[in-house]
């Protein structure tokens, strides 16, 4: 095969590699491009066919549509749940986690963005953070020249226009300023704290950060620039109320408790209404720095603040389950479990395991792969595993689909990268509909996945142990796209595009045509 290393770059951002020689993609790109503003997908017309027919007899027995439920962990790593290798033999049992997987779908290659932001405004827009210009936290002394939000169409606005009660509980991180709240940008109801974890605690903790908590000029500084550290409780078109303050570290420890038995008493008042309801549950929890919670015993085998963290999360996702069972809605209910990204290595040992190489902050595996658990009794059959590539961005088609919003209602001017994977979810042996992964770092093309191939153009390499984001370096690859079969090496340690692999030229020319999209459709410059 030729050399690969023509290169082509698409508003000065993209870095895409086009092979010299050509491959024909047909036999191997199985996707088909409905529209020209939606990802190409892999036509399954019959498992369509047959999750549209399950659906609709749902609909009519329950006489509403369905409920969604989603339930979002904060940098828990791929291999923390004990079914996904993790759990008892790492030091913190997940009995409600591996509950969950055992009833349900399963999924090996389930995947996020490499970081927190991102990948929670990619699930609510069902477009990549480099369209909606949402590609890292907006940090203190940031200041941005749009609103991202605007023009955007919010999966929990299309709901709440379709009948839905939507409601956001927890972490939030896409924006603390009037206009880019949860309850702005279409949620009814939000409950819980802007930013991360860290950001809180920080201000909080003497041992961890004396130079700045013991420190009264430098705190007096650091008051004018924080985030918000409140308890916040917001309504659309109403008011928003400051709640409780987070004053100390056993506050923190503590939110996850709060914000749990918040998600349980709406579950069990919607339940009793006549909407159904859209609730994203995000927890605070694993994000470093963890606190345990000084009300509860410890609860993991391993006691290290980490694994404490996850054994809470567990706790409350057993609990959230047994409130949709108590309620009597769990057979007309949508769960889906996840994490935003992979483990934040950076705060070890206060963070989660990946059997894959790199972390959060990275486009290798261990960065955007993450956990992702499909349940739904009656409607998703108990014990199903699939390694069908899905991105979290799909949970947005899956939302339309069941909510009944037509993609009609999706602007013609603007790219959407979700695929509506409903039947890949919900029929038995039904196939994924996604043929490609695409791994961004910020406004940088990083990647691309198909089938069981990985072709790197760019690469995040850590100069140090665990320092994926403080001590790491963006780099070319050099001369040809570092090629990856992820089946026979899932690590990422071995490229075999020149040795063992046709396809190199393939994977290039789906970059190719990725990187085109934002020629006809320019992403949105907020000025991060």
């Amino acid at each position: 095969m030729k050399s690969l290393i023509a290169r082509t770059f698409i508003q000065g951002a993209l870095a895409v590699v086009v092979g010299s020689a050509h491959l024909s993609a047909e036999g191997f790109d199985r996707s088909v491009r409905a529209a020209p503003n939606f990802e190409p997908a892999i036509p399954r017309d019959e498992q369509d066919k047959a999750a549209e027919a399950k659906i609709a007899a749902l609909t009519q027995k329950t006489g509403k549509r369905p409920n969604i439920l989603w339930i979002v962990v904060d940098d828990m790593g791929y291999g923390d749940p004990g079914c996904y290798g993790g759990g008892a033999a790492i030091g913190a049992a997940t009995p409600n986690m591996d509950k969950l997987a055992a009833g349900g779908l399963k999924l090996t290659s389930c995947y996020s963005q490499h970081t927190c932001t991102p990948t929670r405004s990619a699930i609510l827009t069902g477009r990549l953070p480099v369209r909606t210009g949402l590609t890292r936290p907006i940090l203190a002394g940031d200041t941005i020249t749009k609103n991202p939000w605007d023009g955007e169409h919010s999966l929990a606005a299309l709901l709440s226009e379709a009948g839905y009660y939507t409601l956001l509980t927890g972490k939030w991180h896409i924006g603390e300023p009037k206009g880019m709240r949860p309850h702005d940008v279409g949620f009814d109801e939000y409950y819980g704290y802007y930013p991360a974890q860290k950001e809180i605690s920080q201000s909080k903790d003497e041992r961890r950060y004396p130079d700045l908590v013991m420190n009264p000029e430098r705190m007096k500084d650091f008051e004018s620039i924080k985030p918000e550290d409140h308890l916040t409780h917001g309504f659309k078109g109403g008011e928003t109320k400051q709640l409780t303050q987070i004053k100390t570290t056993e506050d923190m420890g503590r939110a996850d408790k709060v914000l749990a038995d918040f998600t349980i008493s709406k579950i069990k008042e919607a339940a009793k209404g006549e909407k159904p309801f859209f609730i994203e549950h995000c927890f605070m929890k694993v994000h470093c720095d963890n606190f345990p919670n000084p009300d509860l015993a410890p609860l993991s085998a391993a006691r290290y603040y980490y694994k404490e963290a996850i054994a809470e999360v567990d706790l409350h996702v057993g609990e959230l389950i047994k409130a949709l069972e108590e309620a009597g809605v769990a057979e007309n209910t949508f769960v889906f479990f996840t994490s935003d990204n992979g483990p934040q290595m950076d705060g070890w040992p206060d963070s989660g395991y990946t059997p894959f190489r790199g972390a959060k902050g990275t486009t290798f595996e261990g960065g955007p792969r993450i956990p992702g658990i499909a349940y739904w009794p009656g409607m998703i059959s108990p014990g199903r595993q699939s390694d069908g590539l899905f991105d979290l961005m799909d949970l947005f088609g899956v939302a339309l689909n069941l909510g009944a919003v037509s993609t009609d209602k999706l602007p013609s001017d603007k790219y959407y990268d979700f695929i509506d994977q409903t039947s890949f979810l919900l029929i038995d042996d039904a196939e994924s509909k996604r043929e490609a992964i695409y791994y961004w770092w910020g406004s940088t093309l990083m990647a691309c996945r198909m089938k069981e191939y990985k072709a790197h153009i760019k690469v995040v390499l850590p100069q140090s142990t665990h320092m994926h984001i403080d001590f790491a370096t963006i780099q070319d690859v050099g001369l040809a796209p570092w090629l990856y079969n992820l089946y026979i090496d899932p690590k990422e340690q071995m490229p075999v595009g020149h040795r063992r692999n046709a396809w190199l030229a393939t994977l290039g020319q789906k970059l190719k045509q990725h990187g085109a999209t934002f020629k006809k459709f320019p992403a949105k410059n907020i000025g991060l």
